[in-house]
């Protein structure tokens, strides 16, 4: 949903930033852009707080299954983002295909304008499926599956180095952030979001030590301790993850210092991730219906959502934002229920059971290979006694 409202801000963007002494506190762009308000409108900082998500559960299946499940778990987990993925980029060209984009209708220069596509070619939908572009246009979102997959392919190396750091891992997650630092600053995609994943992997290998402590003394006094550091983590979390935009009025963009100051993100983003595994009013919160609902359906929402805006806004204008936000959320929330229970929901279940074929082959193989290697090793033995 934050992913959805950056949308809309982005906009809305050219209407409401004053174009002189935009940062000027007290006024409305100040007040959105530059206060903790900004948490429900920062979609690039969001993904990250995803990336750290994903660092948590995507491991659990080879911590539970070892190694040689490795396979297994890679042909159904590149399933589970494909399948979804290719309906997602044939919807957006759909809509590029059957909504005029007369340039009229976007002011120039502007994010719509400059970072979706007008027409719907093959060839840029062909590439775009594949995933490994620097850039997407049809369905702009898309560039963070790029480093899901990265990660998935190398989830084994992520883990072998999670499990080597496994008793430092709060400096090692420092580390992470200054590698983020270090990505930026020498325009390295890799090192700004593959250290954030990696951030999420030392957190699942150390998930149980983890609940054990916060599950330690039961003491009332110790209990409320424990609460209040917890409020207090979430609170310093939420305010990292867009520190860079607080400190915007005194730290322009492109500057190392606000660099800096977004190099903390990653800590904010696992700060977050684990104040919703350990606090108790924190689980309940995220437990109730309307969360889980909007979980449920959140990675087809994700998909789902831009190429509907974006029509939007090339229907009724760019200057009409705020009948785009009426009717885009509404809309988008819905078909992204459909394209869950029609594409997202099936390519699970298929997932699943190509999983669970592919860990059965592996597991074949690696017995036949053992067995002809034991025959080998059999057969050498009496081949060197005959000898002797």
């Amino acid at each position: 949903m934050v992913v959805v409202f950056h949308h809309i801000y982005q906009v809305a963007r050219p209407f409401l930033e004053p174009t002189t002494n935009a940062w000027a506190p007290g006024s409305f762009w100040w007040i959105i852009s530059a206060t903790p308000i900004k948490l429900l409108s920062a979609g690039s900082e969001s993904v990250l707080v995803f990336f750290v998500l994903s660092g948590v559960v995507v491991p659990l299946p080879l911590l539970a299954g070892g190694a040689r499940a490795w396979f297994g778990f890679l042909c159904g987990r590149l399933l589970r983002l494909y399948v979804p993925v290719w309906a997602a980029i044939l919807w957006s060209g759909l809509l590029v295909a059957l909504v005029p984009r007369p340039s009229s209708a976007v002011t120039a220069g502007s994010w719509v304008e400059r970072t979706n596509a007008t027409t719907a070619k093959p060839g840029l939908l062909f590439s775009e499926a594949g995933l490994m572009r620097n850039s997407f246009s049809t369905d702009s979102v898309l560039w963070s599956l790029r480093w899901e997959i990265i990660f998935s392919v190398a989830l084994p190396l992520f883990l072998l180095l999670a499990i080597l750091l496994r008793r430092f891992w709060i400096p090692a997650i420092v580390a992470c952030a200054g590698l983020t630092l270090a990505g930026k600053a020498i325009d390295v995609d890799a090192l700004l979001y593959l250290p954030v994943f990696f951030a999420g992997t030392l957190i699942s290998v150390n998930l149980e030590s983890i609940r054990a402590w916060a599950g330690g003394p039961s003491r009332a006094a110790d209990l409320l301790r424990r609460r209040w550091v917890g409020y207090a983590t979430l609170s310093l979390s939420a305010l990292l993850i867009v520190a860079s935009w607080m400190f915007r009025p005194l730290v322009p963009a492109g500057t190392l210092g606000s660099d800096a100051l977004g190099s903390l993100t990653p800590l904010g983003a696992v700060g977050v991730v684990l104040c919703a595994i350990l606090l108790r009013p924190v689980r309940g919160a995220l437990s109730a219906r309307a969360p889980q609902w909007l979980g449920r359906i959140s990675f087809s929402l994700y998909l789902t959502h831009l190429p509907i805006l974006v029509a939007l806004v090339y229907l009724f204008g760019d200057r009409n934002w705020g009948l785009v936000a009426l009717i885009g959320i509404p809309l988008s929330l819905g078909f992204a229920y459909l394209f869950f229970r029609f594409v997202e929901a099936p390519s699970h279940r298929l997932a699943q059971r190509v999983t669970r074929l592919a860990s059965t082959l592996s597991t074949t193989v690696h017995v036949a290979l053992r067995a002809r290697h034991v025959a080998r090793l059999r057969t050498a033995e009496r081949s060197s006694f005959q000898r002797s």
